[in-house]
């Protein structure tokens, strides 16, 4: 069995960006309510990096983890 390893980068750039577009545009991605991550979820989330952005961040904020971005955010 392969052992799989996150990318620490990946929370790191999930807790730095910003959404580009709609209602919550320049908002950080770690800061959407999740309302809108469920809705996305419903809907489908963006291909491409935003996508896999937010649908991590949905599993995070699911799990009620979102206390790992506390010490990661910009200030």
């Amino acid at each position: 069995m392969q052992e799989i390893f996150p990318d620490p980068g990946f929370l790191l750039k999930l807790a730095r960006t910003k959404m580009p577009f709609g209602k919550y545009a320049g908002t950080l991605l770690v800061d959407l309510p999740e309302p809108y991550l469920v809705w996305f979820r419903q809907q489908g989330f963006p291909n491409g990096e935003l996508g896999e952005l937010l649908q991590c961040l949905y599993e995070i904020k699911l799990n009620g983890l979102e206390y790992l971005f506390a010490p990661l955010k910009i200030r």
